[in-house]
C-alpha cells in the first residue's frame, strides 16, 4: 500500500479480481492471490488448506456466484483485514449469506490472501 493509497479502494478491487477469479476458475490468478499457507474456513466449520481449496475449485465449480456488500478495511503497511456481507452461490443452487472476512499479507509478489472465514448469516426470524 503506498501512503497515498485508498485502502478501501485498493482492497475492493483486489478482493473483487480475486472472489471473481474463483468462481470464474481461473487457476493461475487464484494461484497469484492466495499465499502458500493460506486456509478457508467454510460457514459449516471445515477447514480447506490452499492445496485442497485450489484443487477443488480445478476439478469443479465451487461458487457458481459471489456477491459483496458493504466493505470495511484494516490495514497497515503488511496487513489487512477485510469484512463484508456476501451471498454465496454453490452449484447444487443453494445460498448462503454469511460475513465474509479475510486477512492478507503483504508478500514480495504483492497482497496476498492467508485466511478466509465466512459465518452464515441466520434467516430474519
Amino acid at each position: 500500500m503506498t501512503a497515498t493509497a485508498d485502502p478501501l479502494d485498493l482492497f475492493l478491487a483486489l478482493e473483487t479480481r480475486r472472489t471473481r477469479a474463483i468462481v470464474d476458475r481461473d487457476l493461475a490468478t487464484i494461484e497469484a492471490l492466495h499465499a502458500p499457507g493460506y486456509e478457508l474456513i467454510t460457514p459449516a466449520g471445515r477447514v480447506f488448506p490452499r492445496a485442497e481449496y485450489l484443487a477443488r475449485i480445478a476439478e469443479a465449480p465451487f461458487y457458481t456466484g459471489w456477491e459483496m456488500d458493504d466493505l470495511q478495511v484494516r490495514a497497515s503497511a503488511d496487513l489487512a483485514v477485510l469484512r463484508y456481507r456476501a451471498r454465496l452461490s454453490f452449484p447444487s443452487g443453494k445460498v448462503v449469506d454469511c460475513w465474509h472476512m479475510d486477512v492478507y499479507e503483504r508478500h514480495e509478489a504483492g497482497w496476498r490472501a492467508v485466511w478466509s472465514k465466512a459465518t452464515a448469516i441466520a434467516p430474519p426470524a
